[in-house]
């Protein structure tokens, strides 16, 4: 999480999750793994529980990809 005067960010750091979660992302401002909203525009909890979720998914795949090698 990161906060400025005029916004608040999350940071995924992959922008696969932006890009696969970009239908539930569209009224907020992203970039390549940044999910930023105004205070008054906060995510809602469902949201930030799909976002997470994916984080861990996509963490496990590439820790089972590396420990195949």
């Amino acid at each position: 999480m990161g906060a400025t005067r005029k916004h608040c960010a999350l940071y995924l750091m992959s922008s696969g999750i932006v890009k696969s979660l970009a239908r539930l992302l569209g009224k907020y401002d992203t970039s390549t793994g940044t999910v930023r909203f105004v205070p008054g525009k906060r995510l809602t909890a469902t949201l930030v529980r799909k976002l997470v979720k994916a984080r861990i998914a996509e963490n496990k795949a590439i820790r089972e990809r590396q420990t195949k090698k």
